[in-house]
Formats: C-alpha cells, structure tokens, sequence
C-alpha cells in the first residue's frame, strides 16, 4: 500500500479509533497550536479557528501534496467552554454545573489539501441525569475524565451521566462521521480501506 492519502493533525485516540472505523488510511503528524480564546470569539469560532489552525500546522509540517484533517471539541455551559479540569476541585464543581441539565458539545473539522480548505462544524446537545455527589468522587477517582473536554468521556464509563443526546454522537466523541464522509469524498480520500 502506498502512502496515505490523509493526514491527522490531532494526537486524539479517539480521533484515530473513528477514523479507523470506517476505514480510513491516515498517518499522524503531531502539531503545537496555543488553545486559548480570543477575545469576544464565540465558543463555535474558537472551536472552528483552532480546528483550521491545527490542519494548516499539519499541512506545513507534513507538505503540499497531502490533505490534512484538523478538527477541535469544546463543552459548552451557558455559553463558557469548559475546559479539561485542571483539578479535583475543577472537575466536581464542572459536573455540579453539568448535572440534571443539557449542555452542548462543539466539534470542528477542517480538511485542508488539492488547493480546498473545507470545514464544518458539529453541535450536538447532551442531556445529562442528575448527578450524586457519590458518584462525582467514583468517577473522578477512575481518572477517565482528567484529560477530557468537559471532564467526562461519553465514549467510556463517563456514558453513565448521560441521559440523552441530540445530534452525533461521534462528534461527541471527537469525529462527527456525518459531516467527515462528505468532505473526503470531495476531496478524494478514500474509506472503507481494508489494511494488511
């Protein structure tokens, strides 16, 4: 087999699991952008720009032939993104905000190669049950939700706290498939690629 046709410019697992799902040949380039908002920019321009800036990083670290997937999540709460938790504390008081109420959940993908810059965005609502304090100190003690994006992995055991979601759920995870498909088959990288 010869190179791939995709770059992912995300060391996201979850990101490589769904784009290996559905069959997609990919190599990952590793890329350095600063996540921090700038002022007055929207939770979805935030999520969009970086999301952008993470496929342009990739395309110049990995060269012009290639086309480049980017992509971002961010967790919304009345309008505030809410970040990994920093700490203990950080995250209890995130999934007392979250607990009993719907929030949304914001993934950006941007596909960057053959002279296009394709990009959508995926806004899905999450319902969550009411949360115990009990089980807010289990969780967090699994250590499953310290690296993530509101500070739960619906894709894991963070899956408990959910009650409904409306929208996609693999955008929850990382990679809205929906709106991913259609952008590879603009730009001719193939799926459902058998490997070995």
């Amino acid at each position: 087999m010869g190179v791939p046709a995709l770059i992912l410019a995300s060391q996201s697992p979850r990101r490589r699991e769904l784009l290996a799902q559905i069959g997609v040949p990919f190599e990952v380039v590793s890329v350095a952008v600063p996540e921090v908002p700038e002022p007055g920019e929207t939770p979805a321009q935030y999520v969009s720009r970086l999301a952008e800036s993470k496929a342009r990083a990739g395309l110049a670290a990995a060269g012009a032939e290639r086309v480049v997937l980017g992509a971002d999540t961010v967790v919304v709460c009345d309008d505030q993104i809410l970040e990994k938790p920093a700490n203990k504390a950080q995250a209890l008081a995130m999934w007392a905000r979250l607990s009993g109420r719907t929030h949304e959940v914001m993934t950006a993908v941007c596909l960057l190669g053959k002279g296009e810059c394709l990009q959508e965005l995926s806004v899905t609502q999450v319902q969550f049950w009411p949360l115990t304090e009990a089980q807010c100190e289990a969780y967090w003690a699994t250590g499953e939700g310290q690296d993530k994006a509101g500070g739960y992995a619906i894709q894991g055991l963070g899956a408990v706290f959910v009650k409904r979601i409306a929208g996609s759920y693999s955008g929850v995870v990382g990679l809205p498939i929906e709106k991913l498909v259609p952008m590879l088959t603009q730009l001719q990288v193939p799926y459902w690629q058998t490997t070995g």
